[in-house]
């Protein structure tokens, strides 16, 4: 495994897979793994706010028998109040990893680029991979074979679509994505994952049509119109995509036994009804669960003796 895990698309096909497999361990045998990161200590940086992020990572840590200290917005105020070199080299100094979750991209690869021990991807404008590597550990669960699999991700071409793009690539998926005209996917981040992809049998569909983009798939996943950031936009931005809410009638154009998947937190009547949020069909919370075990093995490759878990 590299120093850093930055994004999925750094990850070798055999590094990915790893990855996976690992998840699928530390969640099935929990007990194999509680002293692996004993003594160890994760720093967590946050300029933005999570539930998900925070309490997966933490509780992580702890399980693995390591801790986690917690840095809010205001304690270092990252970029401004010191800089991100700067703030990576006093860090190595005291702790075995970073986690950080904030705005630009550029914060995390200057970070990892800046110190000798391993930096995770919290979230980013850009990315969001530990969601991603969670959202697809369920999808394996759930279907063993991903090869005939067709995700459908409808809203905001935004960092969780990203991330499901690079995923989807790894792992030979189908991906359609339905976006409103002008807030599709990245266009760098579709050539990369269709690099990606090239041997995998990963086909992605773009479309600016919701129904196009969900029919006949095995999954479809949405976000919130508006991130983190974009509030301003938020009515401008809830009249462009409403066709694109994810309700009953758009989820009966996928298949009969489709997934409904989204990262949280959802606004419930905006980019999903709360029928189709609280369906037998909604994997929502195993999404969630799976952000402690993908992280958990996540955090075993680049700070503990992954090569070692069996002993």
């Amino acid at each position: 495994m590299r120093k850093d895990f930055i994004s999925i698309h750094d990850l070798s096909l055999y590094e990915f897979t790893k990855l996976m497999d690992l998840a699928k361990e530390v969640k099935s045998k929990p007990d194999r793994f509680h002293k692996k990161l004993k003594g160890k200590i994760l720093t967590m940086i946050f300029q933005k706010p999570s539930l998900r992020t925070r309490m997966t990572f933490e509780v992580g840590m702890l399980q693995l028998g390591g801790e986690a200290v917690y840095l809010a917005p205001s304690d270092i105020q990252i970029g401004s109040r010191e800089g991100v070199t700067d703030v990576g080299k006093n860090l190595e100094r005291w702790v075995d990893g970073i986690m950080i979750r904030t705005f630009a991209h550029q914060n995390v690869i200057d970070l990892g680029a800046s110190c000798r021990i391993p930096v995770i991807n919290g979230l980013t404008d850009l990315l969001h991979p530990c969601q991603a590597m969670a959202d697809f550990q369920t999808l394996y669960e759930k279907n063993k074979n991903l090869k005939s699999f067709k995700l459908a991700y409808v809203g905001d071409g935004n960092n969780v679509c990203h991330s499901l793009m690079f995923a989807a690539a790894k792992a030979g998926a189908k991906m359609a994505v339905g976006t409103p005209p002008g807030y599709g996917p990245n266009p760098e981040i579709v050539k990369l994952a269709a690099e990606d992809g090239r041997e995998t049998g990963y086909a992605l569909t773009l479309t600016n049509d919701p129904v196009e983009a969900v029919s006949g798939a095995d999954a479809v996943y949405t976000d919130v119109w508006a991130s983190m950031g974009q509030e301003a936009e938020k009515e401008k931005r809830a009249k462009l995509f409403a066709p694109f809410q994810v309700n009953a009638g758009l989820m009966a154009k996928a298949k009969p036994e489709a997934f409904f998947m989204h990262c949280l937190p959802a606004h419930r009547g905006e980019e999903v009804s709360s029928e189709v949020l609280d369906s037998r069909n909604s994997i929502v919370y195993d999404q969630a669960e799976n952000r402690l075990h993908a992280q958990k093995a996540i955090m075993l490759s680049l700070m503990g003796e992954a090569k070692n878990h069996n002993e």
